[in-house]
Order: C-alpha cells, then sequence, then structure tokens
C-alpha cells in the first residue's frame, strides 16, 4: 500500500471532540496512515497499484480467507477516486465460473480512511466467508458529504452520492458484483453517508447499515425516499454524537458540523417510507432491538417484501464499533462486546426480515 503521512491529533476532551466532528459524526485512530495523490487514470478504469495488507490482523468469521486487498482508482466528476477492494480468494474475479456476488461498499469515518475502517471492522474477513466482495472507498478530505447543505468544504453536496453510484456501476461491470445484492455500511460520518445513499437512491440497494451514524436534518436535512432495508447500531453512552442526536451543534472553523435528529427518529423515517407498522421491541443481553416490519403494499416492496428496519441500542457503548478490537481514541467511550457488529450487519444484509 502507498504509505502515508502522519497527521497529529488531539483529542483533550468530549467538548473538543464536538467541536472537531464535521459532517455527521467523526471517527480516527491515532496513527492513521493516509493515501498517496493517485496517479493519473482514465474514466471508468480500475488502476489498481499493488497488493494492500495493512489491518488484516486477528482472525475472521468463518473459514475463508481474504485475499490481499488492492487499491484502485475511478475517475468520477473529474476526480481519480481511491478505493481499496476485497475480492473472496475462492472466487477471482477472472473466473468464468463464479457467478455475480454480493457487494459491500464501506464508508469510513471523518478524519480517517479506508485502511482504518478495514482494521476496525475485519468486515472483509466476514465478507469472505460469505463469497461478498467489500469495496473501501477514501472520502475526499478524509470526510464525506452526507447532508445536503452545501458548504465551502463541500461546494457540491451530491458529489459523493454520485462516486457511490459509478463506483457501483463500475463493480458490476468489472467485478461480477450482483445488482441485487448491493450493500453499503458505515461508521460515524460514513455512516451518514450510507443512509444518505439509502435514502436517496433506494433502487440501488439492497440493504444499509450504519454504526454510531445518524441522518441530517435542518438545512442539511436527508429523507428516505423510498423502502430499502436498514440497520441502525447505536451506542446508549455515545459522547461525540449522542443517541439523541445533535440538533444544534457547535460551530466549527475547518468544516461546518451538520445537525442530526436521533437514531431512533432516523430508523422510524426509513420505517415510514417502507410503509411499516407499529415497532416491536425486545431487550436482548447487552442491547436493545426495536424492529419495523415493512408493510406489503409498500412502492417497489416486492423487491423486499420481507424487509425490516432495525436499531439495535448497545449498552456500555460509546461512539465506537461494538466488537471492535481496534482501541477507540480517548473520550470515544467504551468498546461494547455484547455484540459484534460485523458479523451482526452482515447477517441483516443476507436476511432483513422478521429477526423477532
Amino acid at each position: 500500500m502507498s504509505s502515508f503521512g502522519e497527521r497529529s491529533r488531539r483529542w483533550p476532551g468530549v467538548l473538543a471532540l464536538a467541536l472537531v466532528l464535521p459532517l455527521a459524526g467523526c471517527a480516527t485512530d491515532s496513527g492513521r496512515p493516509d493515501a498517496a495523490p493517485p496517479s493519473s487514470g482514465s474514466s471508468a478504469t480500475s488502476g489498481g497499484t499493488g497488493g494492500d495488507t495493512g489491518g488484516d490482523t486477528g482472525g475472521g468469521t468463518g473459514t475463508g480467507t481474504a485475499a490481499p486487498g488492492t487499491r484502485e482508482q475511478l475517475r468520477v466528476d473529474g476526480d481519480v477516486r481511491q478505493y481499496l477492494l476485497h475480492r473472496p480468494a475462492s472466487t477471482p474475479a477472472s473466473s468464468a465460473a463464479d457467478g455475480p456476488r454480493p457487494l459491500v461498499v464501506a464508508f469510513h469515518g471523518r478524519g480517517a480512511d479506508a485502511a482504518e475502517l478495514r482494521a476496525k471492522t475485519r468486515l472483509e474477513k466476514a465478507a469472505t466467508a460469505r463469497g461478498m466482495l467489500v469495496a473501501f472507498p477514501e472520502g475526499l478530505g478524509h470526510g464525506w458529504g452526507a447532508g445536503t447543505r452545501a458548504t465551502k468544504q463541500r461546494p457540491d453536496p451530491e458529489r459523493d452520492v454520485r462516486f457511490t453510484e459509478a463506483l457501483v456501476e463500475h463493480l458490476v461491470r468489472t467485478e461480477r458484483a450482483d445488482p441485487e445484492r448491493v450493500y453499503v455500511a458505515g461508521f460515524s460520518n460514513g455512516g451518514s453517508m450510507a443512509l444518505r445513499v439509502a435514502a436517496e437512491r433506494p433502487g440501488l440497494l439492497a440493504g444499509a447499515a450504519s454504526v454510531s451514524g445518524q441522518l441530517p436534518t435542518g438545512d442539511a436535512a436527508v429523507e428516505p425516499t423510498g423502502p430499502v432495508p436498514v440497520m441502525v447500531v447505536y451506542g446508549a453512552d455515545d459522547p461525540v454524537r449522542p443517541l439523541a442526536g445533535l440538533p444544534s451543534p457547535p460551530p466549527d472553523p475547518e468544516e461546518p458540523i451538520l445537525p442530526t435528529r436521533s437514531a431512533r427518529d432516523t430508523a422510524a423515517a426509513f420505517a415510514a417510507a417502507g410503509g411499516a407498522g407499529e415497532p416491536v421491541t425486545r431487550e436482548e443481553e447487552g442491547y436493545d432491538r426495536t424492529v419495523w416490519r415493512f408493510g406489503t403494499g409498500a412502492p417497489g416492496g416486492a423487491r423486499r417484501p420481507d424487509g425490516t428496519v432495525r436499531l439495535l441500542v448497545v449498552e456500555d457503548a460509546g461512539h465506537t464499533w461494538p466488537g471492535s478490537t481496534v482501541p477507540p481514541p480517548e473520550g470515544f467511550g467504551p468498546v461494547s462486546k455484547a455484540l459484534d457488529a460485523t458479523d451482526t450487519i452482515l447477517d441483516f444484509f443476507a436476511d432483513p426480515g422478521p429477526g423477532r
């Protein structure tokens, strides 16, 4: 992998954290490797620059072994965008016998990068056991345009949505990704980005999941426009972007912090778009699970007639990825071990039904 320069960070306390969290949240670990400037690439052409194995430590789910990831490029809107791509080792892209494979597009948090999210989640290892492709795209300026408000830093708030669409189309064409089994997931600002794609492009996806991310509101509001199965995983004790949302964020000198609705209101908005009935809440060991089941008459509901929206509120969890072995930055709160968010999300993608 191309080496990155180190960027120093200071997290003196939760207040300071809140003041530097743009968009819909932040995720960063100390010692973040950064991507080298991309070389020139042609439109709609991936130009892998070699193997990328950083962060592939520890065990995974099942018996599959992930092939080394490659750093790829795709030109979109005049920008050469980078992403890490992981292919299941047992089904190389060159094999004509392989059928289309599910695809997960995973968005990192604000201030982080693709390699950091991969290390935090071990998503590619769990996905390999399920025969899934995983793409970890890199955000511009280490963040995502998760809201609809144009800012000085992000004057075109639709750019990342178009990039996601182009990336999916590219991987369907070049990597045999199954267009009927495309999923998005993300953490913090990346979780909010996944929710935005699900809200604005429900026909593109078969499911979406967010950890520590909420829908923007106010003048940056994102509203779901159609039924898509969604899972929201949230720490009950999140000190950075509270469970109840952040309707009036403090100012930030670098990039405006977007207001967000609560985690429950976020899930309920997707439930309403799917014509869901009243939710059912159950206490599980270490978390509460609330499930909305889609109505059979929801527009477009035939694609997922048994689909649900689920909210998992995890006890003793902060602004963190439940089940991760990567220590969070100071002030982000504890990491719950009561739930493995990676396996839980991938299981949900495979079966987004009632789950009761």
